[in-house]
């Protein structure tokens, strides 16, 4: 599977446009919708009448719109955590996520989870933090409906820094925000794994803008010296665009958009190759030029800074302040879509109830 990328060089946002409304993907190819219909039916088949009592609710609870990404001891979770499952349920449960994913956003996923381990040894060695259980195990898997070839469903898999939202209209249409992903540390800085950065990407691609930017770009760009301590929007069910949307793509010259896409792909290509191709043409169709970049507090790296990307259709945050500027938070939202809602609205006129 391929991801879709921008080449880094020669590419001219003229051209990527042009690219861009080829790759539009008709729902009738939703080759992952179908993937994981199958996936999460194998997944809740494959658990105990007890374990599938626990991971499936209606499509209608209210369990559904039920979020965050702070530890489970700080927001008690339900549906199925990783540490309850068999090895054989774990892998069909690796399974679902893998046919959402792309191996990019896998590997994403999977990495964060892990990374509570180097969090536990972290906190150890300062002495503990509270009774906090990090646990690369405590993952909550559930599933909403019922995975069908007809009909819409949806899924979740959620625990600490990973909080990812799945609907699924008629195994064709996707809905895939919001979709959060954090780390803590951000770079390891002790042990073998010193200086990885799982989110590396999201980081680099900001920075790399706002340096491309001259003095009166970033005079537009800048909204604040000091960086806001969260995302803005923290697990607002239904957001809208924040203000100052910071500075228009129009406003920027053809190798700054092209960088400033750079950004969106980072997020978007997290999703398997259809889902992410979705995201890209529906900001195609509402305009490149409307998207905006915005950035609060210092630009040096190793500073507590925060950036935000956003157009018509969607958001994305990125803040890095927590723990000295070593602790990430990122998110991508859509106005309308977050949680299925355009896709349910779609089906309920299509199929009355």
């Amino acid at each position: 599977m391929q991801i879709i990328r921008l080449n880094r060089g020669a590419v001219a946002l003229g051209l990527f446009i042009v690219a861009l409304a080829g790759v539009v993907v008709s729902s009738q190819r939703a080759a992952s919708a179908a993937a994981m219909a199958t996936a999460a039916a194998r997944f809740l088949d494959g658990l105990s009448p007890e374990l599938r009592q626990k991971a499936t609710f209606a499509y209608e609870a209210d369990e559904r719109m039920r979020w965050n990404f702070i530890p489970t001891n700080q927001f008690p979770r339900n549906g199925v955590p990783i540490k309850e499952m068999t090895e054989p349920q774990r892998e069909l449960a690796r399974n679902l996520l893998r046919a959402a994913l792309s191996q990019k956003g896998m590997l994403t996923a999977t990495s964060i989870m892990e990374l509570e381990i180097v969090l536990k040894g972290i906190e150890s060695a300062r002495g503990g933090r509270g009774g906090m259980n990090r646990d690369p195990e405590l993952y909550f898997f559930s599933v909403f409906g019922t995975p069908a070839p007809k009909g819409i469903w949806g899924w979740r898999v959620e625990g600490h820094h990973v909080s990812l939202h799945f609907s699924i209209a008629n195994n064709t249409a996707v809905a895939s925000s919001p979709a959060f992903f954090g780390a803590n540390p951000h770079e390891i800085r002790e042990g073998p794994q010193t200086g990885h950065r799982i989110l590396a990407a999201e980081e680099d691609t900001g920075r790399t803008l706002v340096m491309a930017l001259d003095e009166k770009q970033r005079a537009g760009a800048i909204f604040n010296p000091v960086a806001p301590g969260d995302i803005v929007t923290m697990t607002t069910l239904k957001v809208d665009p924040l203000t100052p949307p910071g500075l228009a793509a129009s406003a920027m010259t053809v190798k700054q958009r092209e960088l400033l896409m750079q950004i969106i792909d980072v997020y978007a290509s997290k999703m398997a190759e259809d889902t992410a191709a979705v995201r890209l043409a529906k900001i195609k169709q509402a305009g490149l030029e409307k998207i905006s970049f915005a950035w609060a507090g210092e630009v040096e790296k190793g500073k507590k800074h925060y950036y935000r990307v956003q157009g018509p259709t969607f958001l994305i945050e990125y803040d890095n302040t927590q723990n000295d500027g070593n602790h990430v938070h990122s998110v991508w939202r859509d106005f309308n879509g977050d949680f299925g809602r355009d896709l349910l609205r779609e089906h309920l006129r299509a199929y009355p109830h």
